[in-house]
C-alpha cells in the first residue's frame, strides 16, 4: 500500500512545486505574501503532506522561509542579486554550451522533443508551461556534455531567478524569440559551432535582463 501511494504524492508535490514557483517567480505572488499548508492544501483540493514537502522544497530553494505556526513567507529578490544572477548565469551557460559544442550533441530527438513543448506552450500562452519546459530544455541539452556537477550548477542559477514580467507584452515577444533560439542552439550543437553557440546563448539570457529588472525594480 505504501510503495502504491509513493508516486502519486511525488506527482501531487511536483504539481504543487511547479503552480506555486510560477506564481513566485513571475510576480504574480509578491514578495511578503504568505502561503499557509492548510490554506493553499483547501485552495488545490490536495492533502496537506504534498503541500507541506512542496512548500519545504521551495524553501531550501531560497524562494520562500517558513515561518513558525504561520506558514511560508516569499521572499524579495534584490536588483544586485538579480544582476549577480546574470553575470553567473551567462558565464556558467556559456560555458556549458561551449563545452557541449566541443563534444557535439550526440542525441539530438530528446531535447528537440523538449524544443516542440516549448513551442507548443508559447503558442497556447501557458506561462507555467513554457517555464517549466524551457528549464526541462536546457537541462536536457546541457546536460549531454557530460559533466552532471555543471548541470547543476546551471539549473540551480536558473532556479534562483524572478522572472517578473515574464507574462508581460513584452515577455511574451521574447518567449516567441526563444523559441526559435533553442532549435539554433540544437544545430550549433550538432555542428560542433562553439563560438556561436557562445554568443547565442550569451544573447538569449541578457535579452530578459532589462525587463526583469524593470519589473523587479517596479516591486520594490
Amino acid at each position: 500500500m505504501q510503495s502504491s501511494q509513493a508516486p502519486k504524492s511525488f506527482n501531487l508535490r511536483e504539481q504543487v512545486v511547479r503552480q506555486v514557483r510560477s506564481e513566485i517567480i513571475t510576480g504574480r505572488k509578491a514578495p511578503g505574501s504568505v502561503y499557509t499548508v492548510p490554506g493553499l492544501a483547501a485552495e488545490l483540493g490536495v492533502s496537506t503532506t504534498p503541500v507541506r514537502e512542496a512548500l519545504l522544497e521551495l524553501s531550501r530553494n531560497g524562494l520562500m522561509s517558513p515561518m513558525r505556526n504561520r506558514g511560508f513567507r516569499v521572499e524579495q529578490l534584490s536588483l544586485q542579486a538579480l544582476d549577480d544572477l546574470f553575470t553567473m548565469r551567462e558565464l556558467v551557460e556559456r560555458f556549458a554550451l561551449e563545452t557541449l559544442a566541443r563534444v557535439g550533441l550526440k542525441d539530438p530527438q530528446p531535447v528537440r522533443a523538449l524544443a516542440d513543448a516549448v513551442a507548443v506552450a508559447v503558442e497556447q500562452g501557458d506561462v507555467a508551461g513554457y517555464i517549466a519546459s524551457d528549464q526541462a530544455f536546457h537541462e536536457a541539452l546541457v546536460s549531454q556534455a557530460g559533466n552532471p556537477l555543471m548541470t547543476r550548477m546551471v539549473m540551480q542559477l536558473r532556479d534562483d531567478m524572478r522572472l517578473y514580467g515574464i507574462d508581460s507584452e513584452e515577455g511574451v515577444q521574447r518567449q516567441k524569440a526563444s523559441v526559435q533560439e533553442h532549435y539554433q542552439m540544437i544545430d550549433l550543437a550538432i555542428r560542433q559551432d562553439v563560438q556561436q553557440i557562445g554568443d547565442l546563448i550569451s544573447r538569449h539570457i541578457l535579452a530578459w535582463k532589462p525587463l526583469f529588472r524593470s519589473a523587479l525594480a517596479g516591486t520594490s
